[in-house]
């Protein structure tokens, strides 16, 4: 049992690069970096896909599995309490400051996000309040509300601004991405409250509660390492949310849902996700790369999750890690991915034109 469980610790190889590369100082302090982007792509190309499905609907006690989650939420702030320590008091050195700020921005979005996400689709407050504080301390917390109650409902039609569009470049994604969520957490939550009564001024309202959690975080910032502190925290976040937003880049470019009537569309189904069984990037992201099923079954956890094959869901070519690189130039992007949408959208045409439109 815990040899299954074991591989999905490998995340806490980052923060351990982040800490080496600080005490080593200098080029160092990207190490995290260069094991995220530089080494797992090659281990995901020489190692290739796992495709085998877990067996029944359970894998041993829930905790074994919980416990990664839950450590990381203490390890995580605890790595930014670091990180602003060493380089907001003036005698880190530039190349130190930058290469810190970044590492832990990557770290965070590979790994934080990663797990809030997980999280914020469990059931109970618990993993949910630490969903929220993880987003918080990316400065994303809206996300919470929005991933869940927007993107989830609304991926692959027009209406999803985390969904990108065939096309549409990384860089025009990330102002349309960031900007949509934002307004549509604000909107979903609002119709939320206003649907259920619940009073504006309680911290049961999102609006209310996650400004104020990053407020108080932002406070104890300032208040433990001044404003240059404060400016560092928003800069790792920046790089945590390009880095969140790149993945919902590549997790649904050029799909769409069929609609069947005005404003109506078809079920989500694993077709509206590009799937990723790569067996070393998913041990490092939680099975995030199996999107299909996520999608599927939001509520599936991540252990759990099911690869599809390429008669039901769309493949990327590679793991997250190498997909991730490739969004960021693209003309390499759109003559990788272009083909593979084209071929996907004559599949799901053949498809279609066998199923009623009602």
């Amino acid at each position: 049992m815990m040899l299954r469980v074991l591989p999905h610790f490998a995340g806490f190889i980052g923060p351990a690069l982040l800490l080496v590369g600080a005490f080593l100082g200098g080029w160092w302090t990207l190490l995290p970096v260069a094991f995220i982007f530089g080494f797992l792509p090659v281990l995901d190309d020489r190692v290739g896909r796992h495709d085998e499905n877990p067996a029944g609907s359970s894998r041993g006690p829930r905790f074994l599995w919980d416990a990664p989650l839950w450590l990381w939420v203490p390890a995580q702030l605890a790595l930014i309490a670091f990180v602003l320590r060493r380089v907001s008091g003036g005698q880190a050195g530039w190349l130190e400051t930058v290469g810190l700020t970044i590492s832990l921005g990557v770290v965070n979005g590979s790994m934080g996000i990663v797990i809030a996400h997980e999280l914020m689709h469990r059931t109970g407050r618990f993993p949910r309040a630490l969903a929220e504080i993880l987003m918080a301390s990316v400065s994303y917390a809206h996300f919470c509300v929005e991933h869940v109650y927007g993107h989830h409902r609304n991926v692959a039609t027009p209406r999803d601004p985390a969904t990108s569009r065939h096309g549409e470049t990384i860089f025009a994604f990330l102002v349309r991405s960031i900007a949509g969520g934002a307004v549509s957490a604000w909107r979903l939550e609002a119709d939320r409250v206003a649907r259920t009564k619940t009073p504006v001024w309680r911290l049961h309202n999102a609006r209310l509660r996650m400004p104020i959690v990053t407020a108080l975080m932002y406070a104890a910032v300032v208040a433990a390492f001044g404003l240059p502190g404060a400016a560092l925290f928003f800069a790792q976040g920046f790089v945590a949310v390009v880095l969140l937003e790149i993945t919902n880049y590549l997790e649904h470019y050029g799909l769409e849902r069929r609609e069947i009537g005005p404003g109506r569309y078809e079920t989500v189904g694993p077709q509206h996700s590009w799937n990723s069984s790569h067996l070393v990037s998913n041990a490092y992201l939680f099975n995030l790369a199996r999107h299909s099923d996520h999608h599927f079954l939001a509520s599936r956890p991540y252990e759990m999750l099911r690869h599809w094959d390429d008669t039901v869901a769309p493949q990327l070519p590679a793991g997250y890690p190498a997909m991730l690189l490739a969004a960021l130039v693209p003309p390499l992007w759109f003559r990788i991915m272009d083909p593979r949408v084209a071929a996907w959208r004559q599949t799901e045409a053949a498809r279609a034109a066998t199923v009623p439109r009602s």
